[in-house]
């Protein structure tokens, strides 16, 4: 009977990124866990294989391989003790700078601990016997097959980098007998280029950049990517955490979150992506095909499952770079300009909000003076305020707390930010939950007159009970643990004044828009205060949620009206029984 590849599809994602990452090379030895692996790489006469019974011997053997041949040299092993036998030649690999792939096989990594024959735990390795280890287990869902190509290829890719080195893949089995399998399955791999490599082609390809939370841009790199977007007809699209203020930024946030928002616009064939964590509206709906991700760091980052090449290189390097292969082409900025105008015109279609987080950034971003820094809490301040478009001419640089994404210290490092520039004013929005959390950072002595803090006050968290949040479905009910109302003096007017104004604030409030409109352009004022200000301001939480509402149906495609009608006669249950029978 004819042998293939195993019918584990975790270890077919493995072989098939092997052969992409040009990896041919194997010594073997014998045990069971590794049989499904090795089944399957001696049918293929892509691999060059050789057995080793002492696995000691056999990875000073791939140490040989792998100096003389200038390959990455793999080494397949089983489970028990035998991988422990790997320790000195993964040593002097890791001192020589000699890329040696250790796969080890194992059982199902639940066992770990149970006493089962053979099962040790891989989990944590020496310092310098393996640059990087991952552990890849079975794959029963998409998800589950997108996370082990990215750790796959995270792995492989390490074995070259940076001089070279060994690298650990701790491989699940499942003893499947079946060999039936005649053809790899299509895998992504990924690429990594440094700053003297051939760099890919871009010439005829539709580019977006998109730009997560970022520290404040150079000089050098905002010509760069000004430079860049010129030559190769691209859009950078932003969030206000992106912090770029060049020519070419687009604030796609209210259009792209519109429902079921379909336009070519959204279609690049290649998203570069620079920065950090993202926050809200940036590349949602995008559907790129690739993407690249551009960082001095050069780590795998695949945010978007769609990352094919990182690029381990300063942000300028790069823009830089690909602007050299084209010095004398014409500039052509078409498709940023018609993406700017498409964003701009849906934001002056906006209607009356209510009285709401939305509501105060859209009457407040326009009133921000040049020059100052704006920080904004998570989830509902930052999403409100990052619909609406900030002029870049002002220069005003937003930051948010989006790195760890919790609620947690946007008071405090607000204050530490004011603490380092003292001549330049600081605007901080937060909810007050998170305000309360955070609270007692504004009882430190070193809190200067250059703060000016809003607090959004609408008795729990609204994020909760916005329309679209898993917790809406429980209504009410939602309030009592979700939403945590009635902490913190439900929205009590005279709790947090008298925190602030016994600690040397300025207090002022508001609870309805004529209120709001008397006081923002006091807030806002730059001429120097004696004391820092705590403006708070009391909303309410249904409106909170229907201002958010009609900022995402704004415009309605004809395909999202039909569903919502759907949703409506059917219900959420009759929906997804309907989705079971069309197999969707």
């Amino acid at each position: 009977m004819e042998k293939y590849y195993t019918a584990e599809k975790h270890t077919q994602l493995l072989i098939a990124l092997l052969k992409f990452h040009q990896i041919k090379k194997f010594v073997i030895s014998p045990g069971a866990t590794n049989v499904c692996l090795v089944g399957s790489l001696q049918q293929d006469p892509y691999f060059e294989l050789y057995s080793s019974v002492d696995e000691r011997s056999a990875a000073y053997i791939a140490c040989g391989l792998a100096r003389e041949s200038g390959e990455p040299v793999g080494l397949s092993c089983t489970g028990a003790t035998a991988s422990r036998n790997y320790v000195p030649g993964l040593t002097e690999a890791f001192y020589s700078n000699l890329p040696v792939l250790a796969v080890t096989s194992t059982q199902r990594l639940g066992r770990v601990g149970q006493l089962v024959p053979q099962v040790i735990d891989r989990t944590n390795l020496m310092n310098d016997i393996a640059k990087k280890s991952v552990q890849i287990d079975v794959v029963d869902s998409p998800e589950d097959e997108w996370a082990a190509q990215v750790a796959i290829n995270d792995a492989l890719l390490e074995l070259r980098r940076h001089g070279g080195g060994p690298v650990h893949i701790n491989l699940v089995t499942t003893y499947s007998p079946d060999f039936s399998v005649r053809e790899l399955p299509q895998v992504k791999g990924i690429r990594r280029y440094f700053v003297n490599d051939e760099m890919p082609a871009l010439d005829g390809k539709k580019i977006l950049i998109d730009v997560g939370a970022h520290v404040r841009w150079s000089e050098r790199l905002t010509n760069a990517v000004d430079a860049f977007c010129e030559k190769y007809n691209a859009a950078v699209i932003c969030e206000h955490i992106s912090n770029y203020r060049g020519k070419y930024g687009v604030y796609p946030s209210l259009f792209v979150n519109q429902e079921s928002i379909e336009s070519p616009l959204l279609e690049p064939d290649i998203m570069i992506h620079l920065g950090t964590v993202l926050g809200f509206g940036g590349a949602t709906g995008v559907k790129m095909k690739e993407v690249w991700r551009v960082h001095p760091d050069g780590e795998v980052r695949d945010t978007f499952k769609k990352l094919t090449n990182v690029f381990e290189m300063q942000e300028a390097e790069f823009f830089e770079s690909y602007c050299t292969m084209k010095e004398d082409s014409a500039s052509d900025t078409c498709y940023c300009t018609e993406f700017q105008r498409v964003c701009r015109e849906l934001e002056k279609k906006v209607p009356e909000l209510p009285f709401s987080n939305p509501w105060l950034a859209q009457n407040t971003v326009k009133r921000l003076p040049a020059g100052c820094e704006l920080h904004l809490g998570i989830l509902n301040t930052l999403r409100s305020w990052s619909l609406f478009e900030i002029a870049h001419e002002k220069m005003i640089e937003i930051h948010s707390n989006t790195g760890g994404f919790g609620i947690d210290g946007m008071v405090s490092t607000l204050l530490g930010s004011s603490l380092a520039s003292p001549n330049k004013l600081f605007f901080g929005v937060i909810g007050d939950l998170a305000f309360f959390y955070d609270m007692n950072a504004l009882g430190n002595r070193h809190v200067g007159n250059n703060i000016r803090l809003m607090v959004v006050n609408n008795g729990r968290g609204t994020e909760f009970r916005n329309y679209n949040h898993p917790a809406a479905r429980f209504g009410e009910s939602a309030d009592a643990y979700m939403a945590a109302y009635g902490h913190y003096g439900k929205k009590s007017h005279d709790l947090v004044r008298h925190y602030a104004e016994d600690l040397g604030f300025e207090y002022m409030s508001a609870e309805t828009k004529e209120e709001y409109l008397d006081r923002i352009d006091d807030f806002l004022n730059t001429e120097q205060r004696e004391h820092p200000v705590l403006f708070e301001v009391f909303t309410d939480s249904e409106n909170e949620r229907d201002a958010l509402y009609t900022l995402y149906h704004i415009e309605i495609s004809a395909k999202a009206a039909a569903k919502i009608a759907v949703k409506s006669v059917l219900g959420e249950k009759g929906v997804a029984t309907l989705k079971k029978i069309m197999g969707k």
